[in-house]
């Protein structure tokens, strides 16, 4: 099973990058496995170190796909990083040992620090639409404009009955991604 994060890893310059990225848990290891090149990836390779944030706030994720970095982060205790300050929980881990690949290294996490931040109200489908629209932008390049407009027609059902501004804003976000992909492609 992979669950949706947001992780943070810590660039060159000591600023922090904020990727969303699956994560799996694998015989008592956090494994993260991103693709190469990514600056995600070289991260976790230069510091081996990162922190997962457990979050409902789709905003970030779809922030990061389209644009909009800036979220508030808060330093860590566990390792030298920093969590998102809206995020329900956070997993600060270490890497134990890398599974080598040439296009996709599977990294063995421990966790050194967890924390509960916020309890889990419940499910919303406008979060689940905007997260599938999110992981729909992300592979607009590899995908039919009629696949693309059919997940959005179905997807926008559950926007329409169940978001809040949160999850539009960040809709829109996805949607104006989308609309400036198709003008160019």
């Amino acid at each position: 099973m992979i669950y949706e994060a947001v992780i943070i890893t810590r660039n060159e310059d000591g600023t922090n990058r904020i990727a969303p990225l699956g994560y799996q848990e694998i015989d008592g290891f956090i494994v993260l496995s991103p693709f190469r090149p990514s600056a995600t990836l070289a991260n976790l390779e230069r510091t081996n170190q990162a922190v997962i944030n457990l979050t409902d706030n789709v905003g970030v994720i779809a922030g990061c796909l389209t644009g909009h970095y800036d979220w508030p982060t808060v330093e860590t205790k566990g390792v030298d990083g920093a969590r998102l300050e809206d995020t329900l929980a956070h997993l600060e881990i270490e890497i134990d040992h890398i599974e080598k690949d040439d296009i996709r290294p599977r990294f063995f996490c421990t966790i050194k620090n967890h924390e509960n931040h916020q309890p889990f109200k419940g499910f919303n489908r406008a979060k689940s639409a905007v997260l599938e629209t999110a992981i729909l932008t992300s592979r607009l390049h590899m995908l039919s404009k009629e696949k693309i407009d059919a997940e959005l027609e179905y997807l926008t059902i559950a926007i329409d009955k169940t978001a809040g501004p949160q999850e539009l804003e960040a809709w829109g976000w996805l949607k104006d991604k989308i609309n400036a992909f198709r003008t160019t492609h």
